[in-house]
């Protein structure tokens, strides 16, 4: 018997319901169909003070965000492109993440991390992707091989957070999949060697 993943979802703009949150939403709504523990941390619960290493995570939220990711087996992260970029709000949350360096398993290390990139367009949404994938390559973390980039030119949720498109839900899931699939090899591969300790 193997214990059940924990998946955290970081990302979403400052606008509750925005449409990485929804995205982000639909990703966790799919790990927890896989069995994944899931936690979501998104808009307001990302505002916090800008990242001062002298001082370190100092606000609530701040703590909170790198307990939540301190305790992760798997990631998704999710942003709004801002002039072809990650949003101020996920980078600074992201930023954050340097108080783990000293962690048992510092930053994102041994940890999958599905990335999620939404734009009025094409050109924002692929390069904020790229960039999620080399912040995660920098926190130590293993991106998942497949990533999604969201063309919100077409609306593709409901008010109510549904997927309206059959590929972008597709595309969403497989990432569900792949994180729950590479957190649970690896959670099942520390269990054995620690029974063989």
């Amino acid at each position: 018997m193997h214990r059940i993943v924990n998946v955290v979802g970081v990302g979403g703009s400052s606008r509750p319901g925005s449409t990485a949150e929804q995205a982000l939403r639909v990703v966790l709504d799919a790990a927890e169909q896989r069995g994944a523990s899931v936690q979501l941390i998104a808009g307001p619960a990302l505002a916090m003070p800008l990242y001062d290493p002298r001082h370190g995570a100092t606000a609530p939220q701040a703590r909170r965000l790198l307990s939540a990711i301190a305790g992760a087996d798997g990631l998704v992260l999710a942003s709004p492109a801002y002039h072809g970029g990650i949003s101020g709000l996920v980078k600074n949350a992201l930023d954050h993440v340097e108080e783990l360096r000293e962690d048992i398993r510092p930053y994102f290390s041994e940890r999958p991390v599905g990335c999620v990139a939404v734009a009025q367009g094409w050109q924002g949404a692929v390069s904020t992707l790229a960039a999620l994938r080399d912040v995660t390559h920098s926190l130590r973390g293993w991106p998942t091989p497949l990533g999604a980039a969201i063309n919100t030119s077409t609306p593709c949720f409901s008010p109510a957070g549904d997927c309206k498109d059959p590929h972008v839900q597709e595309h969403l899931e497989a990432i569900a999949a792949q994180v729950v699939e590479f957190a649970t090899m690896r959670v099942l591969a520390a269990s054995r060697t620690e029974i063989a300790r």
